[in-house]
């Protein structure tokens, strides 16, 4: 979804929420972070799968969204830490029903899952 879309007044609600955490890695950040502030290191080791250049390009584009605040300290080497904005957290909360949903789901395809194995047996 371009994310042009995100910012287009003439979407549904759903579409604009949507393009803001579209991506295989977003949702993944913002679940890392609704525990707390972390550093991109720490970030990494949450999310093994992600490289840095994915992970960097990612947190831009949600801190230029308004999800994630970006915080640098003066200090050598830089530490940056990120957290999640008052708006990344109303995303967060608004997107715990859905995540229930998801998680039913997962469940109704395990138990779907076992039942065909035992009909195989």
């Amino acid at each position: 979804m371009p994310r042009t879309r995100a910012q287009d007044p003439d979407v549904c609600g759903v579409t604009a929420a949507i393009a803001v955490i579209d991506g295989k890695w977003k949702t993944a950040l913002l679940w890392a972070l609704e525990s707390g502030p972390h550093r991109p290191g720490e970030l990494r080791r949450i999310l093994p799968g992600i490289s840095e250049k994915v992970m960097t390009q990612a947190l831009r584009e949600m801190e230029s969204d308004g999800l994630v605040d970006r915080e640098v300290h003066d200090v050598l080497p830089l530490k940056t830490v990120y957290s999640l904005s008052d708006f990344g957290v109303e995303l967060s909360e608004a997107l715990a029903p859905v995540a229930d949903w998801g998680h039913r789901r997962l469940d109704k395809l395990a138990e779907q899952r076992s039942a065909d194995d035992r009909a195989v047996s």
